[in-house]
């Protein structure tokens, strides 16, 4: 009797694996992040167009923008001239083809600015995800089995100030012990000054670095990426110990635990067989979310550390009403939200392959 859950399972995830229902699924959910995806670009540009001040005086200058014939050319070059209606059409035609527009502060098209500042926020993003991860999950595990324990009080009482604390106090606080006080950390940047990038492949400098097998840049570089990430992922470690700790608490109440414990099996066992899986549901929306939420906290973490990635491409769009580069900024963010939702909703068919879905 016990093992009839386990082979329903089992031929209810081969079924979904080999494509019966799963590819109408993915289908839907494709045809939905579309939808959503020109709803941002609805949204962006509408607030874009509200922001107060005037792009054209931002950019050109004060005695520039006192001559009537340069404001005409500019605002002409960069279609500004014409209706905001017309504008966001052609925004939308121009998206559809890859084009982002051209930056008002650059005068470089958006797309090339996004992928040179792109890189080096998913390199800090990608390693506060495993951080916050690998951490996260450990420390919601101590502290569900720990419950009300002297282990548990300190975790829950880290995992509240992860959460409560701001990101800009965060990561001044942190560079000013650990660089200044301590003098454990390195100074702001990717790598030391002068030092020399390794050959572009990813634009990733670790992975670059030891793609050509310098390891001495390597070195270099994660040592100026630890930091960063690490005030990156606290906030995301505190969202995740605390899910773990309330999804594996309320699984450790149910009877078949109970019933594995009065076997005799061994409390690692019963986590690992009987409470994890089933708790990864709530888990893995938790992280996906929490991933996507550190592009977009980044922004003040990267101006701290001068880390040349999108939060400091973004700063200087804001403070430039750079309006192309904003709205580039704003779909970046956008899209990984929704292809980390769409992520989530396909992991959760493959765990819990019986789950019906909800239309």
């Amino acid at each position: 009797m016990e093992m009839e859950p386990v082979l329903d399972s089992k031929v209810a995830k081969k079924r979904l694996l080999s494509g019966t229902g799963f590819v109408p699924f993915i289908v839907r959910r494709l045809l939905t992040s579309v939808l959503l995806v020109l709803g941002v670009t609805l949204i962006s540009f509408t607030i874009t167009q509200l922001v107060p001040g005037d792009p054209v005086a931002a950019n050109l200058g004060q005695s520039a923008y006192s001559d009537p014939e340069i404001v005409a050319a500019f605002e002409k070059e960069f279609g500004l001239d014409q209706p905001v209606p017309i504008q966001y059409f052609k925004y939308l035609g121009n998206l559809l083809q890859g084009d982002l527009g051209i930056s008002l502060s650059s005068k470089r098209p958006v797309i090339e600015d996004l992928r040179e500042y792109f890189p080096a926020t998913f390199e800090i993003a990608i390693v506060a995800v495993f951080l916050s991860f690998f951490v996260g999950l450990l420390l919601g595990i101590i502290s569900a089995v720990t419950r009300d324990r002297l282990p548990d009080q300190i975790i829950r009482v880290f995992s509240l100030t992860g959460v409560s604390m701001p990101a800009f106090w965060t990561a001044l606080t942190a560079f000013y012990i650990f660089f200044f006080v301590l003098g454990w950390a390195p100074g702001t940047g990717r790598l030391e000054p002068g030092g020399e990038p390794p050959p572009k492949v990813t634009g990733l400098f670790t992975i670059d670095a030891l793609i050509v097998g310098d390891f001495a840049t390597f070195k270099q570089a994660f040592a100026y990426l630890l930091l960063p990430a690490m005030v990156l992922a606290i906030y995301a470690i505190g969202v995740l110990t605390r899910f773990t700790r309330a999804s594996i608490l309320e699984i450790l109440g149910n009877d078949y635990v109970k019933s594995a414990r009065a076997k005799g099996l061994p409390e690692y066992l019963i986590i690992r067989r009987h409470v994890l899986r089933p708790a990864l549901l709530s888990i893995i929306t938790v992280a996906g979310v929490a991933f996507a939420s550190l592009l977009a906290g980044s922004v003040l973490v990267e101006n701290v550390f001068s880390w040349p990635g999108l939060g400091q491409y973004a700063y200087r769009a804001a403070v430039g009403l750079d309006l192309p580069g904003i709205m580039g900024v704003s779909m970046v963010v956008a899209t990984v939200y929704i292809l980390m939702n769409l992520i989530v909703d396909i992991l959760y068919r493959v765990i819990d392959p019986q789950m019906k879905e909800t239309e």
